[in-house]
């Protein structure tokens, strides 16, 4: 009997038996599997988050009761049990359903999720909210150990110690042991504390104690006291008790009647308790079981013979090799990840230089002061991080590197448009960002070999520099038509008079080369391509432009503190200079494969050919 495909609403997922829910479980394994190997997605985190998620929906009910998952890309579950199944196959497809959790797709998605540490503070303040109004809901964080090493994660533990505080924190430890138990007293003692018998037993006792006059409610606090001292001295205390937090765990994960159990049990407590799961990532897909960093994020591949795709040369493994080889030659390079290795392509140079690789786990702000603290130190620190990321780290740039004047240098990855993983991960901001910190160098190269230059430039540059790329492979097109013009700047389509000049950088610069090829037999384009953004060379810019009736700025970035609204600014303070007309990112953008979000940016070169042409008929 199936029974995923019947599950309509929560109701219908509470009308199933004990017994019914491995084989729900399994079903929805087989169908998350299917889709994620058919397109993409994140698999082994949300294959063992199954049995927690049916147990989180068992025991709560949502929307009543918030649950917010941290990042949100392990919510792939919770997706199918409330509503979306019949679109579960668009997941991360332009126009179909996130691969976060998302507002604007469900009420049951509490919090637009792709950053890590932003649940627990979250459903702390939901909690504060049904508390102010009397409420008995309940707020659930679903929180995995690598937040953990989030410092938002620690800095809300600090406000949770209060008695009647509805919040119940769930850690799904699939890595590592946040709360090591200690020898096997201690895990036999754990698993004590986790059964069915034990809870009941412990109720039975303290109701009978009760009835004893005088003497039954200290027998109670005697007996509490004396486990106390006793878990203290055999078992140890967890720094979540230490916190005033109630404990319970550490349990299987995968086992979805203890779960559930538990989750009950923490309902009965008046105070904010944290629940110790463990699961194994990838549970019930052998590969994803044995590889699961492997199989952290998948796509496209035969679930018969697993993920074998050869490694690409993209923007972050050039990076990553051309980082090798400069350390090679400079003992004082050191590098810097915020739990990204393998993604901004450092997994070489982990290996090659263990002493100069730091990870500092998902610190983003951390990790950029230590970057300042190594150049204090007399390193030259190369900080890669995704530009999604970095914006958590903007303090940090602007009071801890370019104010205290010292030498450090920021690698931008995955800048511009990221498409499958959507709003919460697209690196618009950087450029907008860094314009407002003085002193700052940025350079957005187009090619590999620019950004091994630019790379090169940074590490032997002064003050914060920085280098953006995108995600992906170098683009394919005929660039034989640049030329050298200024420092940094290059020029496609001639000097002299022109209709038009596209002003650009970086990955859009192909996108420009087309636009002003389709136009040719009708008038003459300038291409003006920035390899630096920052800080802009407006004067060598205008000297660029200054015969031409329109300059188009093309920039994949938003308009706010982008290039285009500094060209624009200063050449309308000369009456001899052009119009400027911006092309760029307008709001928030969604998730989609690339050429449906470069369309509805208006990036494709056939767009950007009509609308210059329509400005120029204008």
């Amino acid at each position: 009997m199936k029974y995923l495909e019947k599950i309509h609403s929560l109701e219908d997922l509470q009308g199933l038996r004990p017994d019914q829910l491995d084989a729900l479980a399994a079903e929805i394994r087989e169908k998350i599997l299917s889709c994620v190997s058919e397109s993409e997605g994140h698999l082994a985190s949300n294959l063992g988050m199954v049995e927690a998620t049916i147990a989180l929906h068992r025991v709560f009910d949502s929307p009543r009761d918030a649950i917010v998952f941290d990042v949100g890309h392990q919510a792939y579950t919770h997706k199918l049990l409330t509503g979306r199944y019949d679109v579960f196959d668009t997941i991360r497809q332009f126009g179909g359903i996130s691969g976060f959790t998302n507002r604007e797709e469900s009420v049951h998605d509490m919090l637009t999720a792709g950053h890590s540490g932003s649940a627990l503070p979250a459903a702390l303040g939901i909690a504060r909210a049904a508390a102010m109004e009397g409420s008995d809901r309940y707020a659930v964080a679903v929180v995995g150990d690598g937040s953990f090493t989030n410092g938002m994660v620690y800095e809300t533990l600090n406000c949770c110690a209060d008695e009647g505080l509805r919040l119940i924190i769930l850690l799904n430890d699939n890595e590592m042991s946040i709360s090591k138990n200690v020898g096997g007293m201690s895990k036999h003692f754990s698993r004590l504390r986790t059964s069915r018998r034990y809870f009941s037993f412990k109720r039975r006792l303290q109701a009978v104690l009760r009835r004893l006059p005088y003497i039954g409610e200290g027998l109670i606090m005697g007996a509490y006291h004396t486990k106390e001292f006793f878990k203290r001295h055999i078992m140890k205390t967890n720094l979540f008790e230490n916190m005033g937090l109630y404990y319970l765990g550490p349990v299987d994960g995968n086992d979805e009647k203890k779960i559930e159990l538990l989750l009950r049990e923490a309902k009965t407590k008046d105070r904010c308790t944290l629940i110790h799961m463990v699961t194994l990532k990838g549970k019930g897909y052998a590969p994803a079981e044995e590889h699961p960093a492997q199989y952290h994020f998948a796509g496209g591949f035969d679930p018969a013979k697993g993920v074998c795709t050869p490694p690409r040369r993209t923007f972050s493994s050039v990076f990553g090799s051309h980082l090798c080889a400069l350390a090679l030659d400079n003992p004082r390079i050191a590098a810097i990840t915020a739990a990204m290795d393998k993604g901004t392509g450092l997994t070489n140079f982990k290996y090659m230089f263990p002493n100069r690789f730091f990870d500092m786990g998902i610190a983003e702000e951390a990790a950029a002061t230590f970057t300042a603290g190594l150049s204090i130190g007399g390193g030259v620190p190369v900080y890669a991080v995704y530009s999604t990321f970095l914006q958590r780290a903007f303090d940090q740039l602007c009071e801890d590197i370019a104010m205290q004047n010292i030498h450090a240098v920021i690698a931008i990855d995955r800048a511009g448009i990221v498409p499958g993983d959507g709003i919460t991960h697209q690196g618009i901001f950087d450029v907008s960002l860094l314009s407002s910190i003085p002193g700052v160098t940025l350079y957005a190269p187009e090619t590999y070999e620019e950004l091994k230059v630019c790379l090169e430039r940074c590490v032997s540059g002064q003050g914060l520099c920085a280098l953006r790329y995108p995600k992906g492979e170098e683009e394919d097109y005929d660039r034989s038509g640049f030329v050298p013009a200024e420092s940094n700047i290059a020029v496609s389509g001639g000097k002299g008079a022109a209709d038009a000049v596209i002003l650009t950088y970086g990955r859009l610069t192909r996108h420009a080369a087309l636009a002003a090829r389709q136009l040719t037999d009708t008038y003459k384009v300038r291409i003006v391509k920035l390899l630096q953004v920052l800080p802009l060379k407006l004067e060598a810019i205008a000297s660029l432009c200054e015969d031409t009736e329109i300059v188009y700025v093309l920039e994949e970035g938003v308009r706010s503190g982008g290039v285009g609204e500094a060209v624009a600014a200063y050449f309308a303070r000369n009456e001899k200079l052009p119009p400027v007309h911006i092309r760029c990112i307008e709001g928030f953008l969604p998730h989609g494969n690339m050429e449906s979000l470069f369309r509805l940016c208006g990036f494709l070169p056939e767009q950007i050919a009509a609308e210059i042409s329509g400005i120029l008929q204008d």
